[in-house]
């Protein structure tokens, strides 16, 4: 008895250690650094590694849905390699950049990862989320599934009639422009951004609805410029409501499958069933770059315009005044007054895009602080180098 009790305790050992010799190098990690609550903004830098190229696989997170891609894939060729003209190691590691793709006329010039990252992984993208909901509000539009931007919000949600929200139109939202009172504190337990993920919605009510009618508000709609994710989130209960359809299902169906996106993405569910759609999207580094090169291209896919004349002009052009000189906000894409915009998530995401110069740069990374706004440290540090690879690509363009 004892030799057969030693025996299947040698078994088990020894199958342990093949499991964990042959198990996914992510899940490894994500066993070692197991982030136990859900408050992201507040896990450990180790934690975040683990679990930022894994939070559709975390049990202690709520449940995603995939974003199925389709079976012809948007070539993206090696291009010359890009003379960046500084230390891309020493940028990334100062940056703690998991993944940097550089594509100019829709070739790859420049491509690296870091913190054990690769192109076969999906890395979350946090706020870059909120640029491709607002992208779906513009096929909605396209669609007929919605009327204007003019209208209120309140006509596709009618849980928010008779809050603050009553009078905002859709425009106002997509521009964080509502005057509704928020806080986006990232580093505050009792900001609205930390609370409202662990909201415990009204039976019968979306999570996200039920927390954002509570709000009051502090200016005239279209007043006053202040940047809040539920609001996104409302724009995506709206967008999805109105088509009748999931927002992994429309993604897929209008962008994913006919641009070509290489890999299935998924996107986090909130506590209701809806897309957390300021937030969430997982994804190849890669597939965030063809994004970029669908928004540049005009919104075409499979050779079909899949956004209302002019949407791309407007979304992608100052819209309001965030207070920073060259700066300002589109319908959820930050703008640059030269011509460029950017969508841009907490912990270093990011998409920049540059028409003029038919240049596209996506990366993700860990930073040690969640500020995705340029005042930050690596934020001014992003910035410089997506002018420092203007400047490479204006010099190769020289006779």
């Amino acid at each position: 008895m004892k030799k057969s009790i030693i025996s299947i305790v040698v078994l088990l050992v020894v199958g342990c250690g093949l499991f964990w010799a042959t198990a996914n190098k992510d899940m490894r990690r994500l066993i070692l650094n197991f982030p136990t609550d859900t408050s992201v903004l507040f896990w450990s830098t180790p934690e975040r590694d683990a679990a930022f190229r894994a939070l559709d696989r975390l049990p202690v997170l709520s449940t995603s849905r995939v974003i199925p891609a389709g079976g012809n894939v948007y070539p993206l060729p090696e291009g010359a390699p890009l003379d960046v003209g500084m230390d891309i190691d020493a940028f990334m590691e100062n940056q703690r950049a998991a993944a940097l793709v550089i594509v100019h006329d829709g070739k790859i010039r420049l491509e690296k990862y870091g913190l054990d990252f690769g192109p076969e992984g999906r890395w979350t993208s946090f706020s870059v989320a909120k640029s491709f909901t607002s992208t779906l509000v513009g096929v909605a539009i396209k669609d007929g599934y919605i009327k204007s931007i003019d209208d209120t919000v309140s006509e596709y949600i009618p849980d928010l009639k008779g809050s603050a929200y009553d009078n905002v139109t859709i425009k106002q939202l997509l521009t964080m422009t509502s005057g509704v009172k928020w806080n986006e504190d990232y580093a505050d337990p009792q900001s609205d951004v930390a609370l409202f993920t662990a909201h415990k919605a009204e039976p019968g009510v979306d999570v996200t609805v039920s927390y954002m009618r509570q709000l009051e508000s502090e200016a005239p709609p279209g007043t006053k410029w202040v940047y809040k994710t539920g609001e996104t989130n409302l724009i995506g209960v709206l967008a999805s409501s109105a088509a009748n359809k999931t927002l992994s299902e429309y993604l897929s169906e209008k962008v994913w499958k006919p641009f070509g996106m290489e890999q299935d993405a998924t996107w986090l569910l909130g506590s209701t069933g809806h897309e957390i759609s300021g937030c969430c999207i997982q994804a190849a580094t890669r597939d965030y770059a063809r994004f970029g090169l669908f928004i540049m291209g005009g919104g075409i896919a499979d050779g079909q315009e899949v956004l209302p004349d002019n949407w791309l002009a407007e979304a992608t052009t100052k819209q309001a005044d965030i207070g920073m000189p060259g700066q300002g906000y589109g319908y959820q894409w930050w703008t640059l007054d030269a011509g460029a915009y950017l969508a841009q998530g907490i912990f270093g995401q990011g998409i920049f895009i540059d028409p003029k110069r038919q240049l596209v740069i996506a990366s993700n990374g860990n930073w040690p602080q969640a500020t995705d706004s340029q005042g930050g440290e690596q934020g001014k540090e992003r910035l410089a180098f997506y002018r420092q690879v203007q400047q490479a690509v204006d010099r190769e363009a020289q006779p």
